[in-house]
């Protein structure tokens, strides 16, 4: 979920071009299927993960702007439709196959990642109020953190929930910089399932942002949007990771656009996210497998959903898009482990 800066509207037309600012100023609409784009395969073992012939759908357009674009795909199982945001007019998004995209809620306080705990409530990073939330069936809110050790923090991202309930998020800050009752540090933080520790657990990162689990739970992925490139972390019984496991899983970067940003991990590990140029899919060592190649300047999350949670849901600074895959997505809300 990549640290958004207040852009012009003149630089963000020639990013995405004329069709893309139409996009982004225009009223939202509904998409239908879309024109070939294309799914590169870069190795021979992305035919087991995803059918390469198919073509990506867009979903929904219209989204996104100075403020922040598309953001935070979650699938509610239960409710069988996808909960995104719109970080530019603050509103959360709700996608049924079928029967297309209508405003949530609003006003979201310009939230970007979301995700659910165990117990199925949303938990929203916020950018205007600078916290992390957590939402009851009946909207009332909870604060998950708003400080660390007593200062403020600067603008949290992202976040996922280890099937322990404890919360992971990531705090990259934004276009304003610190003061003197803000925290200074980009980091990666973690909040007890009771919500009564919070523990900074990364702070080697520039920009972190998307973040994901390995299918046990044993490695920590952390997305640097500014240096385009994912790190790894061995995590520790306590939820904190060994520091010093801290190494390079992928490069992201290239000659295109698109950074890592929000990042996802199917039930055989492996790793989906943005980069130069499209959103790849990626074996547990970091190979770059393959490709997919939707024509927008930034893949800026991802959500696997479905009854068979293989379909892959993905934003881009203005749409809402879907291709499906052969290899389950990790489900959300993780299953809470008996052993």
């Amino acid at each position: 979920m990549q640290a958004h800066h207040r852009i012009s509207r003149r630089h963000l037309f020639e990013m995405v071009g004329a069709a893309g600012a139409l996009a982004l100023a225009g009223p939202m609409r509904i998409a239908h299927a879309q024109g070939a784009k294309r799914i590169e395969r870069l190795a021979p073992e992305l035919d087991a993960i995803i059918d390469t012939t198919q073509s990506t759908r867009e979903l929904a357009t219209g989204f996104g702007g100075d403020v922040g674009p598309a953001e935070g795909p979650v699938w509610i199982a239960e409710g069988r439709y996808l909960l995104f945001n719109d970080i530019q007019t603050s509103r959360r998004m709700k996608y049924t196959p079928g029967q297309g995209v209508v405003v949530a809620k609003t006003p979201t306080n310009e939230a970007n990642g979301l995700t659910r705990d165990l117990q199925g409530r949303l938990i929203s990073a916020e950018h205007l109020t600078r916290r992390v939330t957590r939402e009851d069936p009946d909207g009332s809110i909870t604060v998950v953190a708003n400080n660390f050790q007593g200062k403020r923090l600067l603008r949290p991202n992202d976040v996922i929930v280890k099937s322990d309930g404890s919360i992971y998020f990531t705090d990259p800050g934004g276009p304003l910089a610190p003061d003197q009752f803000d925290v200074t540090i980009a980091g990666v933080y973690r909040v007890s399932a009771d919500l009564g520790t919070i523990s900074l657990i990364v702070d080697d990162l520039v920009g972190p942002n998307g973040l994901a689990f390995s299918p046990d739970e044993s490695i920590l992925y952390v997305n640097d949007a500014r240096r385009r490139i994912v790190r790894a972390y061995d995590l520790l019984p306590n939820g904190t990771v060994a520091k010093q496991t801290s190494r390079l899983f992928a490069d992201m970067g290239g000659a295109e656009l698109g950074v890592p940003d929000g990042m996802k991990v199917d039930v055989a590990g492996n790793v989906y996210t943005g980069g130069a140029g499209g959103l790849y899919i990626m074996d547990k060592t970091g190979k770059k497998l393959g490709r997919i190649v939707h024509g927008q300047p930034a893949t800026t999350n991802v959500a696997f959903g479905g009854d068979d949670w293989r379909t892959l849901y993905f934003t881009t600074r203005a749409s809402l898009n879907m291709v499906t895959v052969k290899i389950a997505g990790i489900p959300v809300p993780a299953k809470k482990r008996t052993s």
